[in-house]
């Protein structure tokens, strides 16, 4: 990463009395690090789930082709909706919006599952560089591509970037103070809107979705930025960046007795175990299984039959909206 200085790290009590009096870094440099690591995460939380909510909003476009063909860099003022199904009143593709949804969803999914395998065996680097290269080859593939299947292997790609970005920066907290979750949190969030409103803004100032997306290839850029200009070298000795109060003041979510009457035990978990340990997790499970599949049903499965005829609106701007 940059050659920034790095954080200050937690002096061990097995350095002795002179270690105590070792100079400290000054504590503006401190203060520096702390903001430059907090907006280094905000960023890359933002670019990493960037692509993955525009392939969310351009699913409409991906599906129905309404790029205006050739070089031109403005769609039709008013293009008239082509029915593809005359024995239906609903005005839809032939291919559901949800076609987009699991394909940015799965190999995300997929990742997720694979990587406590081996991930951790890759460095960093490398695997934020796939994540880059990924997010940009999305960008290109479905932005030049002629017919869908090539666009949703563009939309796969975009899926790929955001999980094994998502895999790497949470890993990666680890060597920061816990503050920088904070951070990543927020700027996922904030790729959820900033991402849908700006495919929104420029495509209705009259960009194509094409050049729309090419537009965004800053995103790729700004996010290897974040990491290997803006970021500072954590401490090799202070992973969390926890002072020990903190560390002894959490709670546990859920009592596992086992782990209790076996304390300091490396021995793996059995299957019993393991099944008690999931069943207390449940009611923390089944909500967020819920709402999740609630939203993305409403939003990919029903919203795309929702048309307002004689509107000034089309139908591939009311999905947008």
């Amino acid at each position: 990463m940059g050659g920034c200085a790095g954080l200050p790290r937690r002096l061990s009590d097995s350095e002795g009395e002179e270690t105590d009096l070792a100079p400290r870094p000054p504590l503006r440099d401190s203060r520096g690090a702390h903001w430059k690591n907090a907006v280094g995460f905000w960023l890359l939380g933002l670019c990493n789930n960037f692509s993955y909510v525009v392939m969310l909003s351009a699913a409409h476009d991906i599906l129905s082709h309404q790029r205006t063909p050739g070089n031109q860099s403005h769609v039709d003022p008013d293009p008239t909706p082509t029915s593809h199904n005359s024995s239906s009143r609903f005005d839809c593709n032939p291919v559901s919006t949800a076609a987009v949804l699991l394909a940015d969803i799965l190999p995300t999914l997929v990742i997720k599952l694979l990587a406590p395998l081996g991930l951790h065996l890759l460095p960093y680097s490398p695997r934020v560089l796939t994540s880059g290269i990924c997010a940009a080859g999305s960008f290109l593939l479905v932005a030049f591509s002629h017919s869908v299947t090539i666009s949703l292997c563009g939309v796969v790609l975009a899926s790929i970037s955001s999980g094994l970005g998502e895999v790497t920066f949470l890993s990666l907290t680890a060597f920061y103070p816990r503050a920088v979750i904070s951070c990543w949190s927020s700027g996922t969030g904030g790729a959820g809107l900033l991402g849908a409103l700006s495919y929104l803004g420029l495509t209705q100032a009259g960009l194509s979705p094409q050049h729309t997306l090419l537009s965004m290839l800053g995103i790729p850029a700004l996010l290897l930025a974040s990491y290997f200009l803006l970021l500072t070298s954590p401490g090799p000795q202070d992973p969390g960046g926890e002072a020990d109060s903190d560390t002894s003041a959490r709670q546990p979510l859920i009592n596992n007795e086992a782990s209790e009457s076996k304390p300091g035990s490396g021995s793996p978990l059995s299957l019993q175990e393991r099944w008690t340990v999931f069943k207390g997790l449940l009611h923390y499970i089944v909500p967020l299984v819920l709402v999740y599949f609630a939203e993305y049903f409403i939003n990919q499965g029903l919203f795309e039959l929702l048309f307002f005829r004689n509107t000034f609106l089309t139908h591939a701007e009311q999905y947008r909206w």
